[in-house]
């Protein structure tokens, strides 16, 4: 007899870039979709609660109505650039609270899976393994990556001791349509439509792995299928933790010059490039092993930069203005 696919999927996080992506996707795929988001979030056949995740009774009350199968965790991402100049505890810095409401829900209505979706781009800044693979040992130093390690952590912990099965894909820089306006490619994108200089930080010879976010979104439903066998990995909670890890990325070291070579290209402009001092948080070198995921799931990447970089600008022209 086939297994039964799970059909209900909570999104939290789900009116942001991957979230949105996600939600649309597992909709196609005929699965009930609920969305939770302080963002409201506008599609006649999704539902979706516009509430803050810090809110734990109004948490609550969608986990006992809706009863999701499996939950994705988007809400704890942020910007690299204003997570650096906040304090890791502050009013807006409240990961751990948000992550705790999330997993006690999980625990109290006995949801089958989460899948917390973390950075590997701020977890393995700076390696000296490339491309780095889910083994590396991850030492942070921004406050964003020190915030997502925090969060694998306690959710591995905290799922482990609690029966919860979880998966941590960590993704590196995916970009694409309706990308909110504070990641490398919509910025360039959107300063050369407007016949303006696109900024770097730096010579631009620093390299990143840039993944379209339609290859994302397949990997995080993947992922969000299996089950792993706990007598596979075994109890400790670092078995479980590496068991899973999974990178998703595309594998390719891109320049940021070459993006923006790219870019002009497909824009059919000249502009000049407006070189600034590199921020001290500045990564040099940046790209995923992504061979555990594509041996485990046959998972890879299926866009490459110029379809992808293609595909995007076009959307901001359609969209430009909104």
């Amino acid at each position: 007899m086939a297994k039964k696919v799970i059909k209900k999927h909570l999104v939290i996080g789900g009116a942001g870039f991957i979230g949105s992506h996600l939600s649309n996707a597992l909709l196609a795929k005929g699965n009930k979709v609920i969305v939770i988001d302080s963002v409201p979030f506008k599609r006649a056949e999704i539902k979706a609660y516009t509430i803050h995740i810090n809110d734990a009774k109004k948490v609550g009350r969608v986990f006992k109505k809706e009863k999701p199968d499996v939950v994705f965790h988007l809400a704890g991402a942020m910007s690299l650039r204003k997570s650096s100049q906040d304090s890791l505890f502050s009013k807006d810095f409240d990961f751990l609270y948000r992550t705790a409401i999330i997993l006690d829900a999980c625990k109290k209505y006995q949801v089958k899976k989460i899948v917390f979706v973390s950075s590997g781009g701020a977890l393995y800044e700076n390696a000296n393994i490339i491309p780095t693979s889910e083994e590396y040992p991850v030492n942070p130093n921004s406050l964003y990556g020190i915030a997502n390690l925090m969060m694998e952590k306690y959710i591995a912990s905290y799922c482990t001791h609690n029966g919860i099965d979880f998966t941590i894909p960590r993704v590196s820089n995916a970009y694409g349509p309706r990308q909110w306006q504070t990641g490398f490619i919509p910025v360039a994108i959107i300063k050369m439509l407007k016949k303006e200089s696109p900024v770097i930080y730096g010579s631009g010879k620093q390299t990143r792995d840039f993944v379209y976010i339609d290859d994302v979104v397949e990997a995080l439903i993947i992922l969000a299928q299996k089950s792993i066998s706990r007598k596979a990995t075994g109890n400790s909670e670092i078995s479980r933790d590496k068991n899973s890890i999974y990178n998703i990325g595309s594998g390719t070291e891109t320049s940021l010059n070459e993006v923006l070579m790219l870019v002009k290209d497909l824009l059919g402009v000249k502009i000049e490039v407006n070189y600034k001092s590199p921020s001290m948080l500045e990564t040099q070198r940046s790209v995923l092993d992504i061979k555990k995921i594509k041996k485990a799931f046959g998972w890879y990447p299926k866009t490459n930069i110029k379809k992808g970089l293609l595909q995007t600008i076009e959307w901001y022209k359609e969209n430009e203005g909104d």
